[in-house]
């Protein structure tokens, strides 16, 4: 495929080989979007998450077909059974697929893409050789961007975050879960999900709210933790639920943020509120937190990468998703990866999430977590694959709906320059072009 072709406006795809097909009764399946002739689809398949040996579980189907009408997949097959099992309507959108293979729009389940100002000169203090710790002791850290969070409208939230989430987007995302805790009092924690709805509402993306008011003990209140902790449960997280503004609740458990207990306090009151559960667990040591991500029915823990034998056993036992962060331990310096490999062959299921983030989360790709993730955490490319899809829409409680291209879903998808193992190398743009449902949304029309 010629070099050139890479990026073009996504009107330059519109087949022209031949007009919309005649409807007949012989054709079971009509279809408003069609791609023909793509040289692979590459697919994980079922709505629950893929664990064990079944965690590199993928289908793939040559010169391949994909139908869909109203956004949703209601085909995907060779193209020479395509004539005769879908009619495109009228005005049909199709698109011609060869020299291009697909996959599953990506999902990241984690990331804190929602902020204002940077940290700049804290990765250069990271690169001089100072650790997360001697960095948020210094003021520095979730603090920092704390401080410039509260001190920015929501308008402007949205205007910086705007620019993020379509770098995501670019880079075959169109599934993205958003945490707020950079506000850690009522009013900013708020903010931040109002800007989260407010995107969702000009972004061609799902963006799934969590709600993360004990992301850390703010400054002003670390004389008092037990009472910040207490307003985190009683004001926080009744407001957020009553105001309809998260569907998750997730707490930093981690020694000197939020003990075990002070972990699973918060997580229940989100629960009695109806905020489902997902947790930070045993990033910088084993914190406990696999362990109450089990004993509270978390959907994931996140992070992991000092997760204990008992954690995996515990997170296996209450089906817990594991949802690995490999380009946050990359960009933190922590000198090593979760234990994906011991994850797998435990029968935990395995998600991948970039973590974007203003400190230590500098990529909005989840291919270059794929590669972090098959060459720092020995996964092969199918099971990196199925961990960004299927395994990542579980964990978000979104299986049924995206996460593999399938009939009845949404048609999310990711047209890939040449073989999907591309998607594995580094500063190659791989991705030529992003559907979601049904629709290409990237490259915008018009763009060069």
């Amino acid at each position: 495929m010629p070099a050139s072709s890479l990026g073009r406006p996504y009107a330059a795809w519109e087949a022209a080989i031949h007009p919309p097909d005649t409807p007949s009764a012989s054709a079971p399946y009509p279809a408003d979007f069609v791609i023909e002739h793509l040289d692979l689809v590459v697919t994980p398949h079922g709505s629950a998450p893929l664990s064990g040996a079944a965690q590199g579980d993928v289908h793939e189907v040559a010169d391949a077909t994909i139908a869909a009408r109203d956004g949703r997949i209601v085909w995907v097959g060779p193209t020479s059974e395509a004539r005769e099992r879908v009619t495109a309507a009228a005005g049909a959108r199709r698109l011609d697929g060869r020299g291009r293979s697909a996959v599953p729009g990506f999902v990241d389940p984690h990331t804190h893409v929602v902020y204002a100002g940077n940290r700049t000169p804290e990765l250069r203090r990271r690169l001089a050789g100072a650790s997360y710790a001697e960095i948020a002791a210094a003021g520095g850290g979730i603090v920092s961007t704390v401080r410039q969070t509260r001190e920015a409208s929501e308008e402007r939230l949205v205007a910086e975050s705007r620019p993020r989430l379509e770098a995501m987007l670019a880079s075959g995302t169109t599934t993205c879960e958003v945490k707020s805790g950079y506000g850690l009092d009522l009013e900013s924690e708020l903010k931040m999900l109002r800007a989260v709805r407010t995107l969702r509402s000009v972004l061609p993306l799902d963006l799934v709210a969590t709600f993360m008011g004990a992301h850390e003990v703010p400054v002003e209140r670390r004389h008092d933790r037990a009472a910040f902790v207490d307003e985190v449960v009683e004001r926080m997280i009744p407001r957020v639920a009553a105001e309809g503004l998260a569907e998750w609740c997730d707490v930093f458990c981690e020694e000197g943020v939020f003990s075990p207990g002070e972990s699973r306090r918060i997580l229940q009151a989100g629960l009695d509120h109806g905020l489902k559960a997902r947790i930070h667990a045993d990033e910088l040591g084993p914190s406990g937190g696999s362990l109450v991500a089990a004993e509270v029915g978390a959907r994931s823990a996140d992070h992991l990468v000092h997760v204990p034998p008992e954690g995996i056993e515990a997170m296996r036992a209450a089906g817990v998703v594991a949802t690995l962060l490999p380009a946050a331990a990359f960009f933190l310096k922590l000198g090593r990866f979760a234990p994906a490999r011991a994850l797998v062959e435990a029968g935990v299921p395995v998600a991948l999430a970039t973590d974007m983030n203003p400190g230590g989360g500098f990529t909005p790709s989840m291919p270059v977590v794929m590669a972090l993730a098959a060459f720092g955490m020995r996964l092969t490319f199918e099971e990196a694959l199925v961990g960004a899809t299927l395994n990542a829409a579980c964990s978000l409680d979104r299986g049924a709906e995206v996460g593999s291209l399938e009939p009845g879903k949404w048609c999310d998808a990711i047209l890939v320059a040449g073989e999907p193992v591309r998607l594995l190398h580094l500063g190659v743009p791989a991705v030529d072009l992003v559907i979601k449902r049904g629709r290409p949304v990237w490259p915008r029309q018009g763009d060069a």
